[in-house]
């Protein structure tokens, strides 16, 4: 596959070029889970399409799918955001925050590389994240600005589903798309014809 070179997109219109369709559309059968997922994001697609910001989207996602209590894994450099994140949502949910370093074990004890050599580094710790969120049995888990890496592997450990908040990017004010739509970037990329 190589959709986002293909010109036509058929698929909007019902082609399927893959020969899935029967075994996706039993995915969404038998998996009831995934089908009150994809029923909430069409019905909030459809009501608020461009109208809404992605933390409304995420409120509005939460209230309709019943959930009650929410975690939150963050960075420690987005401490900041997830303080208001967890304070706002605070208001409607149970909500359950853990920062990256929990734990405080050593990078050395791995032997991570460190940003400086010359004092203690905490070593991130999403697995853990994971599991601090897993004991409180959270509803939906939020990612706020984890590592590439880091992301990957808090969500392969989260029992619960997640959803990114906050992309790190700390070149970019954590807009990473920045880097696709700025003519510098692609060109240092050379992608810009």
């Amino acid at each position: 596959m190589r959709c986002a070179l293909c010109d036509d997109k058929e698929c909007y219109l019902g082609k399927d070029c893959t020969a899935l369709k029967e075994k996706v559309v039993s995915k969404y059968e038998v998996e009831t889970n995934n089908l009150g997922i994809m029923a909430t994001a069409a019905h909030l697609e459809a009501r608020h399409y461009m109208k809404i910001t992605r933390l409304e989207e995420l409120i509005l996602f939460c209230k309709e799918m019943g959930y009650k209590t929410l975690g939150i894994a963050f960075c420690i450099g987005l401490e900041s955001e997830a303080r208001i994140l967890h304070e706002l949502l605070e208001k409607d949910f149970g909500v359950y925050s853990v920062c990256c370093k929990v734990c405080g074990i050593a990078k050395e004890d791995f032997g991570l590389e460190k940003i400086k050599d010359d004092r203690y580094e905490a070593m991130c710790n999403p697995i853990g994240q994971a599991m601090v969120l897993n004991e409180k049995d959270t509803d939906l888990n939020i990612i706020c600005g984890l590592c590439v890496g880091h992301d990957i592997l808090f969500s392969e450990h989260s029992e619960a589903p997640v959803t990114t908040f906050i992309v790190k990017d700390r070149v970019l004010a954590h807009n990473p798309a920045g880097a696709i739509y700025s003519k510098y970037y692609r060109r240092k990329f050379r992608t810009d014809k």
